[in-house]
């Protein structure tokens, strides 16, 4: 019974790292009004975030393995409350690239922690769920951002809104750190699991051709929710609402998509979800970025890329424990988590200086290659492994 309460609270700490995930972007207009900073200034935060977030995922494995999972998710949700309940106090913009650090550092090692401990310890159903509820915490906290926006008390409670209930969590966490003693124990078997794993012989190639996989896989999802509601203005002429109610549509056919994918994961198999789903995701982006063809219909491309890219996240991950033994899938999966936060930054900004060299016309059909690469890259590291 331990084993499923602790599960519940692994879920619960995912919705809280999907909290923050989009408030910055809903709450910008109007912290760089109050702080008199140019719309470019928000780089500042985005990139002191992912830095340290990308740092905190690297080294989160042996951190965990050497204090417990529990102690490394308790601390660092304890750091994201504190940071954004400073956000809310900051008296100037200098602060608040300062707390990006403690809120990148404390999302990155509960992000790569708890990735590791669910697919070492839960099935493939679990994995796709917990990613379900990080897409519930994502629609949420810009929903809490937003009312506070649209009320007399503006930014600033939002963030302290959702940084209280950050340390609620914490406190939970803390004070739960027993359940966590043993997470090393054998999980229970469920519905498609099987006895204990063989593992080939370690390939280093397969070391850094796992984390690559992701690379790919963050730049395509985020790069196209990034840069769709461009494409869907300046290219295709709808308005900004109409645009923006695409792209909650796309997130939301991935959030939706995950705890659907849940009911059958344990009967597909991680490495034909991630296939099925590739090429599901490789025609969506094709049909999105064939407007000149398909009109108005193309817009459903993005339905269909989302369905695809669903459990491609949730079952590579949860994968990597059964192609890697215990010790060797933290320090992968960690390199999985660093190289996410690169795929989700650094790719996505320079669709943006394809844009302006070849249009914004070309951003889709890179995603299309890049979805097609990353086939054949997991083609490529399910022989190896």
């Amino acid at each position: 019974m331990a084993h499923f309460i602790l599960l519940g609270i692994v879920y619960v700490s995912f919705i809280s790292l999907g909290l923050p995930d989009g408030i910055l972007g809903v709450a910008w207009p109007a912290i760089r009004a109050d702080m008199g900073q140019p719309l470019a200034a928000v780089g500042a935060i985005t990139i002191a975030m992912t830095i340290s977030s990308a740092t905190a995922s690297y080294f989160a494995g042996p951190i965990a393995k050497r204090v417990g999972t529990g102690a490394v998710v308790a601390t660092s949700c304890l750091m994201t409350a504190l940071a954004l309940i400073g956000f809310a106090y900051a008296p100037s913009f200098v602060w608040l690239v300062a707390l990006a650090v403690p809120l990148g550092l404390g999302a990155g090692a509960v992000d790569a922690s708890l990735n590791h401990f669910v697919a070492a310890h839960y099935s493939s159903r679990h994995m796709n769920w917990l990613h379900g509820f990080w897409g519930v915490g994502a629609t949420t906290g810009p929903l809490i951002m937003g009312l506070a926006l649209a009320s007399s008390t503006g930014w600033t409670a939002g963030a302290q809104t959702i940084g209280l209930i950050q340390l609620g969590l914490a406190v939970v966490l803390w004070s739960t750190l027993s359940l966590w003693a043993k997470e090393h124990a054998t999980p229970p078997k469920e519905d498609g699991e099987h006895g204990a794993t063989s593992f080939k012989p370690v390939r280093p190639l397969a070391l850094w051709l796992a984390p690559l996989t992701f690379l790919f896989y963050v730049a395509a999802e985020m790069g196209t929710g990034l840069w769709a509601a461009s494409i869907l203005v300046t290219d295709r002429g709808l308005s900004p609402t109409d645009a923006g109610v695409w792209v909650s549509v796309y997130f939301g056919s991935i959030t939706a998509g995950r705890f659907g994918v849940g009911l059958i994961a344990n009967r597909l198999g991680n490495r034909k979800l991630v296939q099925l789903g590739l090429a599901v995701a490789a025609v969506g982006a094709a049909v999105f970025a064939a407007h000149g063809l398909l009109g108005a219909a193309s817009q459903l491309g993005l339905v269909l890329m989302g369905l695809g890219c669903a459990p491609v996240f949730p079952s590579l991950m949860h994968e990597t424990a059964r192609r890697f033994p215990d010790d060797i899938a933290r320090t992968v999966i960690g390199r999985q988590m660093t190289f996410s936060y690169i795929g989700g930054s650094v790719v996505p900004a320079a669709f943006g200086l394809l844009a302006t060299w070849a249009g914004l016309s070309a951003v889709m059909p890179v995603v299309v290659v890049l979805l097609i690469a990353l086939l054949a890259l997991t083609t490529a590291l399910n022989r190896m492994t």
